[in-house]
């Protein structure tokens, strides 16, 4: 079985959350509807971002996160920390020591959880 990973993600607007998501990622879209807009981030794995979701769902806590996996070791970390910072994005935890590696913690217009983690 041939199969793809999409990690689907609810906004509130997806133009703006693709727009958000694109200047983060540096890429465009792959595909493009009203309600539905995806990002290919390479083979098998797809990031969508998908409004118009949300009316007869009772309010759910948000318990997951899309993770950005960067090469480059901590100081690549703190660059990207201080390029998202510089340019508004919402942080809810700084860079700081997990388990896994330096990593921090951000969100998108929607408070979905982003966070900036090394690569495995």
């Amino acid at each position: 079985m041939s199969a793809s990973v999409v990690t689907i993600v609810y906004v509130n607007d997806a133009p703006a959350a693709a727009r958000f998501y694109g200047e983060l990622l540096g890429i465009g879209p792959s595909l493009e509807t009203p309600g539905y807009i995806a990002f290919d981030l390479g083979p098998g794995a797809d990031l969508a971002l998908w409004a118009e979701q949300f009316e007869g769902l009772a309010e759910v806590p948000r318990t997951s996160e899309v993770c950005l996996a960067i090469d480059g070791g901590p100081e690549e970390l703190e660059a990207v920390f201080q390029q998202w910072q510089s340019t508004g994005v919402t942080i809810l935890h700084e860079p700081h020591d997990a388990g896994f590696g330096r990593t921090f913690l951000a969100a998108d217009p929607d408070g979905n959880r982003i966070r900036v983690a090394p690569q495995d």
